[in-house]
């Protein structure tokens, strides 16, 4: 089959790879559609990182670079394994993309998240949705029932928002304050609004992304280049500050606005992937109170989120921004998300078809 591999940085190369082998309590799902992640593009740009370079073989699958890449991906059932139970070929099905040893004492724990041998499909080994077919155990496939595999595909990037807020402890009614309006950003927006959140803020200096952020249901949207974004946020607040601030975009200054954002004994979830260390002064936090607490990815995530897109709580479809086949991955897929990012979320890749 068909399917992207990584070779190095900037080298993705459509390859032909052997045919998956469904092996008992495994699903084998024919991929209908997959995102492109901003990890993706790091990978991309500045990899491997979270990729297995040569010589150091991931621990879980024992494959080293090159990798078949895609992890935010749908389709269906094309087999399914001896063992296998509650799927049946014809589902439709969104894949949640984990390698985990299911006994570290985060796994133990049930937080295979962070799982300390973590593996994503589609970034640590031979499987991934920039594939024609991919198989995994039975325990990460999700039934999307009547919902379009497209819409499937956007499940696993709406899990890492909806993972974020309800990590983050906001109640109902409570405020938020989002900085960042790029894909991550827009859907914990959304998130927060399924979730219940009395008043969604972002903050975005980009036009394009600033109109984004109203349709993902942001009450207000501040430009921090115009105004001081905790300021903003207080007067907006009645003086209080927001219960809850969310760092999305990986940068010292936004991280900075986040913890002066929030109400003393507030919290700051970071959502970002940081391709530096950053510096943050510690002071701030201890001063008020604040609970800086980190999120990654999801946890047991996916069935909320498939049962929010299927009531119509979040309109996913706006996050869709372009639909291309695997042999443009590159050029009208990475090229057009890291030279034109204001103007899009997620673009969809189809491994099956040649889309113009």
């Amino acid at each position: 089959m068909r399917a992207a591999r990584f070779h190095g940085p900037g080298d993705i190369r459509i390859d032909d790879v052997p045919d998956p082998q469904v092996q008992p309590g495994q699903v084998e799902v024919s991929v209908d559609w997959c995102g492109i992640c901003g990890t993706d593009l790091h990978e991309f740009l500045e990899g491997p990182i979270f990729i297995p370079p040569k010589g150091a073989p991931h621990p879980l699958t024992g494959v080293e670079m090159p990798v078949v890449l895609g992890h935010e991906f749908a389709g269906v059932v094309s087999a399914v394994g001896p063992g296998v139970t509650g799927i049946s070929e014809g589902d439709r099905v969104a894949v949640e993309p984990y390698w985990v040893c299911g006994k570290c004492p985060a796994c133990e724990a049930g937080r295979y998240n962070i799982c300390r041998s973590l593996g994503f499909v589609g970034l640590s080994g031979d499987q991934g949705g920039f594939a024609e077919r991919c198989v995994v155990d039975q325990r990460w496939i999700h039934p999307l029932g009547d919902l379009p595999t497209d819409l499937g595909a956007l499940v696993e990037p709406l899990a890492v928002g909806y993972h974020a807020v309800r990590l983050s402890g906001i109640r109902e009614g409570g405020t938020a304050a989002v900085f960042g309006a790029g894909p991550i950003g827009l859907v914990t927006a959304a998130a927060l609004r399924a979730a219940g959140a009395g008043k969604v803020i972002v903050v975005e200096p980009a036009a394009a992304r600033k109109t984004k952020a109203a349709g993902a249901g942001a009450d207000a949207v501040i430009d921090p280049t115009v105004d001081d974004a905790p300021d903003a946020i207080r007067d907006l607040t009645n003086g209080v500050g927001a219960d809850v601030a969310f760092e999305c975009a990986g940068i010292d200054a936004v991280l900075a606005s986040a913890i002066g954002s929030v109400r003393p004994g507030g919290t700051v979830c970071n959502v970002a992937i940081w391709g530096h260390v950053p510096s943050v002064a510690v002071n701030d936090l201890v001063m008020s109170e604040i609970n800086l607490i980190g999120s990654l990815a999801y946890c047991g995530d996916h069935p909320d989120v498939v049962a929010l897109l299927q009531d119509g709580k979040v309109d996913a479809e706006q996050f869709i921004t372009g639909r291309i086949g695997l042999d443009d991955l590159v050029s009208g897929g990475f090229r057009e998300l890291i030279d034109n990012k204001e103007e899009n979320v997620k673009i969809l890749v189809s491994p099956k078809e040649v889309l113009g």
